[in-house]
């Protein structure tokens, strides 16, 4: 039986230092079985996955995250989005072969990660570019928060075709009574291995880690696949390329297929459905389907 998927926090009490367990099973599995990556491509992109959720969870908003790579490389885009109720989805687009050196930086050429934060209630949007300072996706985020948001981070992570883990340690701001707290902790957060991440419980990576310290654990915040694709968002989509465009397409095809490339939903348009999207101006108002 495989464990839940879900985040597990967790505090230092003494040391002001919070931390964060990721987990994902049945959610990574779901994504990961529309595309059936190469296994190069499928870790970086379940690492991208455990981050996203893992950073999600280190502030307060009601929106959406999301992390997004696009270069001249092989990997020409991974992008991941996580929302604040925990739902995620993601995806990648490669070119094959891949080289023999298929480190991330390599993968990517030249490229920034960008990180987007949307606010639902107030349609705000912040951005922010993440160097590639570092030799993977964690080191590249650990370099970002410190840079911009001034906060010790130290970020574990792993995936295989199975399950998708990591570990987030931050110092937090004040004064700690424990002054060696943070090279500590974080000494024995390094030693975690992949398969610990992927296979341990996150109580049981705790105890393994942190039996020494003092620990407050939260109770476990589950986290879901959501795609947030629709028809109606395809009907708009269709209906800025143009009626003639759209009427061409028809006329040579016989409908119009479009498939999510998150979920692998296909939403099919025929003669009248295309009609009936440029009938008027107003956005399309068929219902709504969501993944």
């Amino acid at each position: 039986m495989s464990k839940p998927d879900q985040l597990r926090r967790f505090l230092f009490d003494k040391a002001n230092i919070r931390g964060e367990i990721v987990q994902l099973n049945e959610v990574w599995q779901t994504m990961e079985a529309n595309h059936q990556y190469h296994p190069v491509i499928r870790e970086y992109l379940g690492e991208a996955v455990a981050a996203a959720v893992l950073l999600s969870a280190t502030i307060k908003f009601e929106g959406s995250l999301t992390i997004q790579a696009s270069g001249d490389g092989p990997l020409s885009l991974m992008v991941v989005e996580c929302r604040s109720s925990f739902g995620v989805r993601g995806v990648a687009k490669y070119k094959e072969p891949l080289p023999e050196q298929t480190d991330i930086k390599t993968l990517l050429g030249k490229s920034n990660l960008i990180i987007t934060i949307e606010q639902a209630l107030t349609n705000e949007r912040y951005q922010g570019i993440v160097a590639l300072e570092g030799n993977s996706i964690a080191e590249f985020l650990e370099g970002y928060l410190q840079h911009s948001e001034q906060l010790e981070t130290r970020i574990f992570l792993a995936a295989d075709k199975q399950a998708v883990g990591g570990l987030l340690l931050q110092q937090l701001p004040g004064k700690t009574e424990d002054d060696d707290s943070w090279d500590r902790i974080t000494h024995l957060g390094s030693t975690i291995q992949k398969e610990e991440l992927l296979e341990l419980k996150a109580t049981e990576i705790i105890h393994r880690l942190y039996h020494e310290e003092d620990v407050r654990l939260f109770d476990p915040e589950p986290v879901h696949f959501q795609c947030s694709c629709s028809r109606e968002k395809v009907s708009n989509m269709l209906r800025s390329i143009g009626e003639e465009e759209a009427a061409g397409i028809i006329k040579e095809q016989g409908n119009i297929s479009v498939d999510c490339e998150f979920c692998g939903t296909t939403y099919d348009f025929d003669e009248i459905d295309i009609a009936e999207i440029y009938a008027s101006n107003n956005p399309a108002t068929t219902s709504t389907t969501r993944h």
